[in-house]
Parts: structure tokens; C-alpha cells; sequence
């Protein structure tokens, strides 16, 4: 008897709580949906931090989730685990023209990235029957703001809608910040600001993709960087018998300095 996959092990696993565990067999595609994104995110943290033996369980909570939503739909005759690989393996033969014939023959045929971005799209608006209006709805629906502009970016980018350099974005930077400036000494409403923030945060977004800098790392590594000069802060006050709520700007100015010049090793 043939030993099963790594994936068919995960399912037979979930199979068999569904069938002698109370809580796995009242799951639904809706009630593990949370746990499902939680898991994601959780499996984003560790891809960031580190490697090794989180990523891994990371991974496999992940992993779990996929064969539970196979054996899901296996239940509802729709499909099985053979179906969901067949499947991905389709998609990446179409989509890698310059690898695969569309029956998974290979291929080699020399491109260069932009070649394969270009062809990725054209793929994929075939496979919708070419009904997709914009380049943009390949975007999916629902994604985090910062990573849906740098999305929306990187798409405009691949038909030539891009500055040719980062000297194009970073002057952007400045003019929304300009804008806002004037906004401010002009008694703005709050329409007004959101309106030249959004600008704003828009333009810094397209200057990290264009610098080649991660937005969303970008930003994770600053709020790092606040949240544990922060403690810091707090623990120096603590230490000095200072009550945060009760101290000034100043006094927690003077802290933030202290703690900067430290470095945030300490």
C-alpha cells in the first residue's frame, strides 16, 4: 500500500476529528474563518521575525486549516485534495507559458521579469473569459489598506504607468506634504484632511515600492522600534517614581532623548 502524502496525512487527520471530536465536528467554512485569518497573520508575524521552528509550526497551523476546508468540501461532494493540487497545477502551467505547454510538457523559452508579469496578466484575464473591465479587479477585494495601494501601484506599473526612477515619487512626497501644509492654514474641514493624508500616505507608499523597500515591513519595523522605546520610557519613569499620566511633554521628551541616545539594544 502506498504511503500517503504529507497533505494526505494532514486531511486523513482531519477526517478522523471530524468524525470522534465534538468541536471539529461542528466547524463550518464560516465558524473557522476567523481562526483561519488569525492563523495567517500569525504565520506573516513569524515569516518577519523569524525562521526555524516557528515558522514552521506556523506553517503547519496554516497547513491544518487547508486540509480542514478539503475535507469540508469533500464532505459537500464539491472537491478533494487531488482536485485542489490538479488544479494549482493547471493554473501555474498556464501561467508560466515560458515553462510549461498547457499540458505541464516543458518548456524553456528565455524571458526576462517583465515578460513573465506581462504574460501572467494576459493568462489571467484569459481565464475570465476576458471580461475583466481593468487590470485592477485582479486585485483582491478586502486587503489592508497599505498593501492595497502598493498593490494598485505595482499594477499601474506593469503597463508603463511609473516614474522611471525614485526621484519622481520623492518630489510626489513633498508636494502632498505641501498640500497638506496649506490645507492646515486654510481652517480646513475634516473631508479636506483625510483627503490630503490619503494623498500623502499614498505618495510615501509609491516612493518605498519605487526605493525597494516594503511598505508594510517599513512600517512594522517603526512601530517595533516606538513600541519598545516606549517600554523603555515607561521603565525609566517607574524607576524615578514618575507617574506617566501626571508628566509633561517635556518630561517624557526628555525620557524618549534619554532612551534614544541608549540605543534600543539595552
Amino acid at each position: 500500500m502506498q504511503e500517503p502524502s504529507a497533505l494526505g496525512r494532514v486531511v486523513e487527520l482531519v477526517r478522523d476529528l471530524r468524525m470522534r471530536c465534538p468541536w471539529d465536528a461542528a466547524q463550518t467554512p464560516a465558524t473557522l474563518r476567523p481562526y483561519f485569518v488569525e492563523e495567517a497573520m500569525e504565520l506573516d508575524q513569524a515569516m518577519r521575525t523569524g525562521f526555524g521552528e516557528r515558522l514552521r509550526d506556523e506553517l503547519g497551523d496554516v497547513l491544518l486549516h487547508v486540509a480542514f476546508q478539503i475535507v469540508l468540501a469533500e464532505e459537500r461532494g464539491e472537491f478533494g485534495s487531488q482536485d485542489l493540487v490538479h488544479a494549482v497545477e493547471r493554473k501555474m502551467w498556464r501561467r508560466h507559458p515560458h515553462l510549461f505547454e498547457e499540458d505541464g510538457t516543458p518548456v524553456d523559452h528565455t524571458v526576462d521579469v517583465g515578460d513573465v508579469r506581462r504574460r501572467w496578466e494576459v493568462t489571467k484575464q484569459r481565464e475570465n473569459g476576458g471580461l475583466r473591465p481593468s487590470i485592477l479587479d485582479g486585485i483582491p477585494p478586502g486587503l489592508p489598506a497599505l498593501l492595497w495601494a502598493y498593490r494598485l501601484q505595482e499594477k499601474a506599473a506593469g503597463v508603463g504607468f511609473d516614474w522611471p526612477d525614485a526621484d519622481g515619487p520623492r518630489r510626489k512626497v513633498r508636494e502632498e506634504l505641501d498640500e497638506l501644509e496649506a490645507e492646515l492654514v486654510s481652517d480646513p474641514d475634516r473631508e479636506r484632511l483625510c483627503d490630503e493624508v490619503g494623498d500623502l500616505l499614498f505618495a510615501v507608499v509609491n516612493l518605498a515600492r519605487k526605493l525597494g523597500v516594503d511598505p508594510r515591513a517599513a512600517l512594522e519595523q517603526a512601530n517595533e522600534k516606538f513600541a519598545l522605546r516606549f517600554r523603555k520610557i515607561e521603565a525609566a519613569a517607574d524607576r524615578r517614581g514618575l507617574d506617566m499620566h501626571a508628566a509633561g511633554l517635556e518630561q517624557l521628551d526628555e525620557l524618549w532623548d534619554e532612551v534614544k541616545r541608549s540605543g534600543d539594544s539595552q
